[in-house]
Formats: C-alpha cells, sequence, structure tokens
C-alpha cells in the first residue's frame, strides 16, 4: 500500500480554552484546508468570549523543547506564529525559526485581543520588531498593530494602508498584509504588498458580533495554503475568501454572550 503524505502545518501560539481563537482556531482552520495541524503552546490563558481573565506563560525552555520535539520527527511545510506574551518568548521562538530557515513562516502579530485586552507589552513588541519579523514571509497586523509597530497613527484611508504596508517592509520581512477590518466604509479592505506592487482584496463589510479569532483564523489559512504549495498571493486570497465565509456562516451563531467566534465549520455544515 503506497503510503499518503500530508502536508503539515505548525503553529507557535497561546491557547484559548473557548475554542475561538489561539491554537483551537488553529488547528481547526488546519483541518477545513486538509492540512495535518502540529502546535508549540506558548502561553496557557483563561479567556472566553468577553475576554482574557489570565495568562500562564510557558518557560523559554519548554517552548523550545516541543519545537524540537516536533520538528525532529515531522516534516512540517509552513509555520505561523500567534501570542508569543512576552520579549523572552519572542526572542526564543526567533531562534527556533532560525533553525529551519527554508520553511515558510506567517507572523500574525498579536497584541490586543477582540476584546480590547492588552496581549503584548512594549518590550515585546521591539522584540517583534528586532528578530521576528525578519524571519516573516509575511506578517499580519491589522490596522491598529501596524500603527503600533511603526508608532504612527492608525490608518484611516486605503493609500494610509498602502504606506504603511511599505513602511513595514523595512522590518526585513517578505511581505506585509495589513488587514482592514478595524477600518471603516461599506467595504472591508485589506492591502498586501509584496515589496514591488500593491494588491487589494475588498469584501462586504459584515455586520456581527462574532469577530473572536479572526486574525489567528486569516494567518493560519495561509499558512495552509503554503503548506500545501500555493504561491503566497494565492495562499493570501483562498485565506481571505476562507475567513469571508466564516464570518458570513456564523454571523447569527450564539456561542457565549460576548465576541463569539466565527463558524470555522461552515464547509462541513453544507456538507
Amino acid at each position: 500500500m503506497t503510503a499518503l503524505t500530508v502536508p503539515i502545518a505548525l503553529t507557535i501560539a497561546g491557547s484559548d480554552p473557548s475554542g475561538g481563537a489561539g491554537i483551537q482556531a488553529d488547528l481547526k482552520t488546519f483541518s477545513a484546508f486538509g492540512i495535518y495541524g502540529a502546535t508549540i503552546i506558548t502561553a496557557l490563558t483563561a479567556q472566553n468570549t468577553h475576554g482574557v481573565s489570565g495568562v500562564f506563560p510557558i518557560s523559554p525552555d519548554f517552548i523550545a523543547a516541543q519545537f524540537h520535539s516536533v520538528v525532529s520527527d515531522l516534516d512540517v511545510s509552513a509555520i505561523k506564529t500567534g501570542m508569543l506574551g512576552d520579549a523572552a518568548t519572542v526572542e526564543t521562538v526567533s531562534r527556533l525559526l532560525a533553525e529551519i530557515p527554508n520553511v515558510p513562516v506567517v507572523v500574525d502579530p498579536v497584541m490586543v485581543a477582540t476584546s480590547g485586552d492588552v496581549l503584548l507589552p512594549a518590550d515585546a513588541i521591539d522584540a517583534v520588531r528586532r528578530v521576528l519579523i525578519p524571519r516573516a514571509q509575511l506578517i499580519t497586523p491589522n490596522i491598529p498593530e501596524a500603527s503600533r509597530l511603526l508608532d504612527c497613527s492608525e490608518a484611516t484611508t486605503e493609500d494610509e494602508m498602502r504606506r504603511q504596508a511599505e513602511a513595514l517592509m523595512a522590518f526585513g520581512c517578505g511581505s506585509v498584509l495589513v488587514k482592514g477590518g478595524h477600518g471603516a466604509g461599506a467595504d472591508a479592505v485589506d492591502v498586501f504588498f509584496d515589496g514591488r506592487e500593491h494588491h487589494i482584496f475588498r469584501r462586504p463589510r459584515l455586520v456581527t458580533r462574532n469577530t473572536h479569532g479572526t486574525g489567528c483564523t486569516l494567518s493560519a489559512a495561509i499558512a495552509a495554503g503554503l503548506a500545501d504549495g500555493k504561491p503566497l498571493p494565492d495562499a493570501v486570497e483562498a485565506g481571505k475568501l476562507y475567513v469571508w465565509c466564516a464570518l458570513e456562516a456564523g454571523a447569527n451563531m450564539r456561542i457565549g454572550g460576548g465576541n463569539g467566534p466565527v463558524d470555522h465549520n461552515f464547509a462541513l455544515r453544507k456538507a
């Protein structure tokens, strides 16, 4: 019998026990794309759809132990990073990524939860700029995260998003996707810059409170596409479509009493 080879994607992120964000969202997304998911947990959180009430960081040594266990055995084809928590974790993860430089990395610079809880202190943001972003084939900041990384005002127009995407390239990443979900207007506009030209992704803005984990889900979907061998622009386009469909399908779900999750399983529900 011929062995079946399945693409493998790895998420390095925090755990969300309510299931809407973090590694839980990443694994659901990988599965939706037919990708085998592996995980390295950087922090345990106590959170739900209302917010984060506690964070228990995993030691850098144990993060490294998880990493070496996974990559010594599994043939990882793409990696995404999410919540890293503090500067020591950012620096540890950056050093670990340097050990497998040929594996594409999507960095979701998680700084603030949907609920508004701050997840990354100032020294850790500086570490993201200095050592993590240069490891990334793609970074996926939303509008507030882009402004924090650049120490500037939040973009309010498409032209400002373009300029900020260009400015973020100076940190050494391969490409930038500035997400426009926090913007205004009838359409949600994302700006993808590959160092040469801009690609604009435009979708009707959906009115829903169920947006918990959208950033995690998008970066995981893009990583899934890369693991499956898609060129980066195609992986971004497929990821954007998946998130929009998950938002649309989950708009009326009632999971929890706050900002609920998107419907990661919308395709299964249609099957």
